[in-house]
């Protein structure tokens, strides 16, 4: 993100050069918006409990008729897909008729871009992304691990988008992510990481004294813009200094043998529960508390039983009674994985409740239907949390609350307080909280 200065009134002669300031800029505004520019806070009586999230993209939808049920309320009868995870029945919403605002179904599969921001207009020409759900809550709560957010995928890229609309990098190597939380480093190893951070918070130092210097210089206008640039370099120098901290902390240690990757791209289900089986793992240990993750979607035939064709194939069925047929026995078998994710969260005990109970699960699509690369009726799922769960809301798909409403619900859980988020006009209808 480039600095954009107002016009100053200061005479030309004193004026500061654009390029120079820029490039001494350059160091902290690429960053995301840190605490100091959020209108929202942590509430009080969140902040004592560890709140966390889990947002999950099937980026090739999941079929409409074995997903949505027909029946609204509590007493929906369960579709082939819930019937998978019906141990938890109590304890997940499934909602149908939502959708982000703006989406063309010619860009359907570049809408990924879009899942967990909302912004329109992805796969266009000048598209520009805004911040993500699992960023912005970072912004809040991720000073609160040593990791303040993860972005996993199956396969090439992830969901997590930062406040300037840089794309952050996906870690698809569950090994090295498995390193990295618990694995410790040699000495030499740490100090070259301290050594590192001192190195960048000199750099600061540096770019701010510049700063200061030239405040004078400057008009109205661009004094508030510099004081803006001045507080964004103190909050990124006090996240340097928790970052040597936490390079000092000793990593949990688990009883757990590392992972080993998966080099089959087409193995979408041995993929996916090695990402499931690392997310419990770092929020059983508060190595982190928000995490997104993108499943894969390969072309090429799974390793499942019963499947000859690729996942990409079968989603684009165009109602070939086959194909659906073998669509089925992927998507169950992803679903299943989601029943092992929930029940690792619901044995693992906390203060008291279990970590499902403080883990918000969200499952959903950019896709409402791959076959027709229709983006209206995303498939949605949200488990435990701490909500009122149950039942089925089901919306209006052509009078419907933006995807972003359930976005805001999201946040106030996390115990953020805001009354918005992207499109979001508000919380989610029928979706409450529980005490």
């Amino acid at each position: 993100m480039k600095a954009q200065l107002r016009h100053s009134t200061t005479p030309p002669s004193t004026r500061l050069s654009r390029r120079r300031f820029l490039k001494a800029a350059g160091v902290s505004l690429a960053l995301p918006r840190l605490d100091a520019f959020s209108a929202t806070r942590v509430s009080a009586k969140d902040s004592q409990l560890r709140r966390r999230m889990v947002c999950i993209c099937t980026p090739l939808g999941l079929h409409p008729d074995n997903f949505i049920p027909t029946e609204a309320g509590r007493d929906y009868a369960l579709t082939p897909y819930l019937e998978s995870i019906k141990d938890f029945r109590d304890q997940f919403t499934v909602i149908s008729g939502l959708a982000h605002t703006g989406v063309s179904p010619g860009f359907a599969h570049q809408a990924t871009a879009s899942f967990l921001t909302g912004i329109t207009g992805a796969g266009r020409p000048g598209f520009r992304n805004g911040i993500s759900l699992d960023q912005f809550a970072a912004e809040h709560i991720g000073g609160q691990t040593r990791f303040p957010s993860l972005t996993l995928s199956g396969e090439g890229l992830g969901l997590s988008w930062t406040r300037t609309g840089a794309q952050l990098p996906a870690a698809n190597s569950p090994s090295r992510v498995f390193a990295q939380l618990f694995l410790e480093g040699s000495a030499d190893e740490v100090q070259a990481q301290v050594r590192r951070l001192k190195d960048n918070q000199s750099i600061l130092d540096d770019v701010r004294g510049q700063a200061k210097t030239l405040r004078t210089n400057l008009g109205s206008d661009d004094r508030d813009k510099l004081d803006e640039y001045l507080t964004s370099v103190r909050q990124l120098e006090q996240r340097l200094v928790t970052n040597e901290e936490w390079s000092k902390t000793p990593k949990p240690k688990v009883n757990v043998a590392p992972p080993r990757d998966i080099s089959n791209a087409a193995d979408l289900i041995g993929r996916t529960r090695l990402l499931f089986d690392l997310t419990h793992l770092a929020l059983q240990n508060d190595s982190t508390r928000l995490i997104t993750i993108m499943l894969a979607g390969s072309t090429s035939a799974p390793p499942i039983p019963g499947v000859t064709l690729g996942h990409h194939d079968l989603s684009h069925h165009g109602k070939d009674p086959g194909k659906l047929k073998q669509l089925k026995i992927v998507e169950l078998a992803t679903m299943e994985t989601l029943h092992d994710l929930l029940a690792k969260l619901k044995q693992t005990q906390e203060g008291g409740g279990s970590l499902l109970d403080r883990t918000q699960v969200f499952l959903g699509s950019n896709l409402g239907n791959g076959s027709s690369h229709s983006v209206k009726n995303l498939p949605v799922l949200l488990a435990g949390g701490g909500f009122k769960h149950g039942q089925h809301l089901a919306f209006d798909q052509e009078k419907h609350p933006p995807l972003c409403n359930l976005y805001v619900s999201m946040l106030q859980r996390l115990g953020i307080e805001t009354d918005k988020f992207s499109s979001g006009t508000g919380t989610l209808t029928g979706l409450e909280m529980r005490a």
